[in-house]
């Protein structure tokens, strides 16, 4: 019995990965009416990242809070996807996601810019590691809807790499070239 107990211990702090960090996005409670009078449950959602480029979200409902935001979090653990991100810190590419009425519109933004961003993207954002980025939240302003909208556009997110791999091209093909625009101004103005 002993064995069994020393084999198990390594494995349950594997599990509890101090790695993530976790935001709570909101709580909900919720009453249901029985003949005794009420009974109160919470519903919890939480959004969960490594700050390196993994995110993921997920809702727990229970009797207590805490409990609530347990399964929340083991929940958004299971469900994280990950998303290439330009120079660590901003989208590759403008985006936009979509789920029920919640729409959202997301935009790389030049550095220093910082999260412009409204209550659960900036959770999604902050999670992902992403320190730049412009988004506007357009339909539902549920926070369950606008969560979702924002994974359903991070998802689209494609880098230059997977692109050129899925072509069967190279990075610098595909990626156009900006050194050479300012030099052929300024060769076509001293022309003129």
């Amino acid at each position: 019995m002993a064995e069994r107990e020393n084999r198990r211990g390594p494995r349950r702090d594997r599990d509890e990965t101090p790695e993530f960090a976790d935001r709570l996005v909101a709580i909900n409670r919720v009453s249901k009416t029985v003949k005794g009078g009420k009974r109160f449950g919470f519903a919890a959602l939480v959004v969960v990242g490594d700050q390196k480029g993994r995110v993921g979200f997920g809702k727990g409902k229970a009797k207590e809070v805490p409990e609530a935001i347990r399964k929340a979090t083991e929940q958004a653990k299971r469900q994280m996807i990950r998303v290439q991100l330009r120079e660590g810190r901003t989208l590759h590419h403008d985006m936009e996601g979509r789920h029920g009425a919640g729409k959202v519109v997301m935009r790389s933004a030049p550095e220093g810019t910082g999260i412009i961003a409204g209550g659960p993207m900036r959770a999604v954002f902050e999670m992902l590691g992403i320190k730049d980025v412009v988004s506007k939240s357009i339909g539902s302003q549920n926070p369950y809807n606008m969560i979702r909208a924002t994974m359903d556009g991070l998802k689209k997110e494609s880098s230059p790499r997977s692109v050129a791999q899925r072509r069967g091209k190279k990075v610098a093909d595909i990626l156009p070239k900006r050194d050479d625009a300012p030099a052929a101004e300024a060769a076509a103005t001293e022309e003129a």
